[in-house]
């Protein structure tokens, strides 16, 4: 009987510590950026939902931005072609697109389904709904990779409007250019430039590592916290390389227009997202605008 009593009261702590960030961030907008293997597993699925749902029962106004880039290569393969990559991004020609966009919107509705079944009212959407996103034509390193999108503006009109009425909205990365061509846009750099336009107050990467390391290779030198500029000593010091380079260009940026917190969270970790927003210490890589801004 002791035994149980001492959970239940742990229980009850766990709540009063979480009572502050409850406060802290009631109707303020997160945007949770969902990919990588948290997204090819459904238990991870389901957690990751049940959290986001939580964010927003408890007063938060969460956006949910999917990619879907595993599979979309499973349904290349599927219709014989293979999946091309330049420099880390995908070579979209039209017959591509064409998949990307029917499993970008499987996908979408897919999470719509398991956030309605919770019991909390979503809507899916891509950046061509409500001129949302506008893009242009993206080069890597002036090669053509085709239908791939380089986001030129955001209209944030239809998110506000479903937040407001109390929706959760969840976002796929498709957008159109001034000629109404469809194009494919990656998922990092639409959550950023959502999460801006917004004005969030926090941007979450589930991602498939535990965070930033200074040195890959070194499992000590992980980085808990750091500031904007932080962040771009280590890029301009060569200190991160690979996927991780653009995924941490985003997060400096996006803290300098005007999001207050970027957080970089292994998906792979079942309730990730409460951990890091809810306890004293969280979990991941926190990217803050200055060192003296106090915790949470």
């Amino acid at each position: 009987m002791e035994k149980d009593m001492e959970q239940v009261l742990q229980k009850a702590e766990v709540l009063i510590e979480a009572l502050p960030y409850i406060q802290r961030f009631n109707r303020k907008i997160i945007v949770v950026k969902y990919g990588g293997s948290a997204m090819s597993n459904e238990e991870l699925q389901k957690n990751v939902i049940k959290d986001v749902t939580l964010l927003k029962l408890v007063g938060f106004k969460p956006i949910i931005v999917h990619g879907g880039g595993k599979e979309i290569s499973r349904w290349v393969g599927k219709v014989g072609k293979e999946a091309k990559f330049v420099n880390g991004l995908r070579v979209t020609d039209a017959e591509t697109m064409e998949i990307a966009e029917m499993v970008l919107n499987k996908v979408n509705k897919g999470l719509v389904t398991m956030v309605q079944e919770l019991g909390v009212k979503a809507v899916g959407i891509s950046g061509k709904d409500g001129g949302l996103l506008q893009v242009e034509k993206k080069y890597s390193n002036g090669e053509d990779i085709g239908f791939v999108g380089e986001i030129t503006s955001v209209n944030p009109k239809v998110l506000y409007d479903l937040l407001e009425k109390d929706f959760l909205p969840i976002v796929a990365p498709i957008g159109l250019d001034e000629n109404f061509n469809t194009y494919n846009i990656n998922a990092d750099d639409a959550a950023c430039a959502i999460a801006k336009a917004v004005n969030a107050e926090k941007l979450a990467f589930l991602t498939d590592i535990e965070g930033l390391y200074k040195d890959i290779n070194d499992k000590s030198s992980f980085i808990p916290r750091l500031t904007a500029d932080e962040a771009d000593e280590l890029i301009n010091g060569g200190y991160i390389g690979g996927g991780m380079l653009p995924k941490l260009s985003n997060c400096t940026s996006a803290i300098k227009n005007g999001v207050n917190r970027v957080h970089i969270l292994d998906g792979r970790i079942p309730h990730c997202l409460l951990l890091e927003i809810f306890t004293r210490n969280g979990i991941g890589t926190a990217i803050v605008k200055d060192a003296e801004e106090s915790e949470g």
